[in-house]
């Protein structure tokens, strides 16, 4: 489990988001509106990390990271409304989710790959799991420069901790290729149980031993 981070008092913003305003650039459906009053008490825009605030240069395609704290209603947050916050706006987006039940509060870190223009790639976001607020924050990851900070803070997302060497591109892509065998691999499983035929359930075993040796290669250290 990734810790929370200390996010630098230089970077402090601490300014609510009008829901209206997300609806209006983000350009909801009905649906996803509902959700937004289901699920969201309130947005806070609560740091910018950039040049200015942290004396980091830019980098070839982030200049700025935004932290937006979003306040829960309930226990979760469908990924469609983080993903209609970061449409409206244009930098990278790092969140935390907040949640309380009178007697305690958690929070958890999310964020999808963002590409430069505004376009997260694909539809993945990525989570720490649920961290008590009495546990220490962490200080922010040493970086050359604004690109490196943000393959520091989406990297400590990851499922599987990137490797020596690997860029953040091609731990993303590693994990792509894990929840697509994941899939097969759950597939083969279900045919397996059902398959009658002793020389197809032989071939599927046969299968299964390789891609979980496949699985076992991507998930190494």
């Amino acid at each position: 489990m990734a810790d929370l981070l200390r996010w630098p008092e230089a970077a402090r913003v601490d300014r609510v988001i009008p829901k209206e305003r997300l609806y209006t650039a983000g350009k909801v459906s009905s649906a996803l509106k509902q959700r937004f009053v289901d699920e969201v008490q309130r947005a806070r825009w609560a740091y910018k990390l950039g040049e200015e605030s942290l004396r980091l240069a830019p980098g070839s395609f982030v200049t700025e990271i935004q932290v937006v704290v979003v306040e829960l209603k309930g226990p979760n947050l469908d990924n469609s409304v983080l993903a209609s916050i970061d449409k409206a706006i244009p930098s990278q987006v790092v969140f935390e989710l907040r949640r309380e039940d009178g007697l305690w509060v958690e929070q958890l870190m999310a964020a999808a790959y963002k590409l430069t223009g505004g376009r997260t790639k694909g539809t993945d976001y990525f989570r720490t799991g649920w961290i008590g607020s009495d546990r220490p924050r962490l200080p922010l990851p040493a970086a050359l420069d604004m690109d490196g900070l943000y393959s520091q803070l989406l990297g400590r997302l990851l499922p599987h901790p990137m490797r020596p060497g690997e860029t953040l591109s091609e731990a993303l892509e590693r994990m792509g290729q894990i929840r697509r065998l994941t899939r097969e691999m759950a597939a083969l499983e279900k045919r397996l149980h059902v398959e009658a035929q002793l020389n197809r359930r032989l071939e599927l075993r046969r299968t299964l031993k390789q891609s979980a040796l496949a699985m076992t290669e991507l998930t190494r250290p």
